[in-house]
């Protein structure tokens, strides 16, 4: 039988400073009864003097604990961030250092809010291949470094955090079925953050201009997001022979609960089945799906042999799924 990888121990972590709605309307032109009708988001945390590695260490020392794997034992670190510590080196790479991990590559993925399926990919693909045992995977962002505080369309949304899973080599039925990436490069600019890299190198002009902040197209988005979400949720189920009353478990990327529900009733989907934990963080880009599995593990509503498929949309435009029999 071909080997399967299978998620061993999940962690997740989050800053202790809570940004309520409340306290945006104080900041902002805002109300928390916009911001609820809009998004389902109530807070979100914010990092204080903690960067995007310091997060992934938390959440990665609970992912390990949780497997009863020790961090010498990982084959390799995979950190999905669109908000690193720094462009050079990788965030994997100095989170190998504060996990002290000696026998293990390291090195970032970046797809925005679709960045961790797209690195559960990797990882699956790696642990298939037999050319690696065990993979330590994070998801993480600091994303209130990169909004503009006085734009009321964008700086309402995000929050920071990270989670984190250890995927083991398996030889049985258990594991991750499939995974399914996708892209369009051709809407790049319905989600960017146009400054920092070679088009947009920091200047003094380039901060005036806010060209270092999220820029969201928030219509257009949500429109193509719910249309490509159902599609990309039945074809995943489709090429599994998995009916969509067979789930037992629908952990999306919290971007916006309209979307989470519009997904899950085009899906006949009841929200019972579907993780939801967008009103208490926000919108944490990659660290979204790993933060929820964490949450529905620990609290014990997913069990062995359940069908448990994970999806996201987001900047690029990219938008992934992964099927789980837990």
């Amino acid at each position: 039988m071909r080997f399967r990888s299978r998620i061993t121990g999940t962690g997740s972590y989050v800053p202790e400073q809570v940004l309520t709605n409340f306290d945006l309307e104080k900041r902002v032109d805002t109300t928390d009864e916009w911001i609820t009708e809009r998004t389902g988001i109530k807070e979100r945390r914010i990092a204080g003097e903690e960067t995007t590695s310091d997060l992934c260490l938390e959440a990665s020392k609970r992912a390990l604990q949780a497997a009863g794997v020790k961090p010498g034992e990982v084959d390799l670190i995979i950190v999905a961030t669109m908000s690193g510590d720094m462009p050079m080196p990788s965030t994997a790479s100095i989170l190998h250092k504060k996990l002290c991990a000696k026998n293990s590559g390291a090195f970032d993925v970046n797809a925005a809010c679709s960045g961790f399926l797209y690195g559960l990919s990797v990882a699956d693909n790696f642990i298939r291949s037999g050319a690696m045992k065990r993979i330590l995977l994070v998801g993480a962002e600091v994303m209130s470094r990169f909004v503009d505080w006085q734009d009321r369309s964008t700086c309402v949304l995000f929050g920071d955090g990270a989670g984190a899973v250890v995927l083991e080599r398996t030889r049985g039925q258990r594991g991750i079925l499939s995974t399914h990436l996708y892209s369009d490069g051709n809407m790049w600019d319905y989600i960017c953050l146009p400054g920092g890299g070679a088009s947009h190198p920091p200047t003094a002009k380039t901060v005036k201009d806010k060209m270092h902040v999220v820029k969201m197209k928030g219509n257009e988005t949500f429109k193509v997001a719910v249309r490509t979400l159902e599609k990309l949720v039945t074809d995943t189920l489709k090429e599994n022979n998995i009916r969509p009353s067979e789930l037992a478990m629908i952990i999306p990327h919290q971007a916006n609960l309209r979307i989470i529900k519009a997904t899950a009733e085009r899906l006949h989907m009841p929200m019972s089945k579907v993780a939801v934990n967008v009103d208490r963080y926000g919108n944490t880009s990659s660290a979204s799906i790993p933060i929820a599995l964490d949450e529905v593990v620990r609290e014990e509503r997913i069990k062995k042999d359940d069908y448990v498929l994970l999806e996201a949309f987001g900047a690029g435009l990219t938008w992934a799924s992964a099927l789980i029999k837990w």
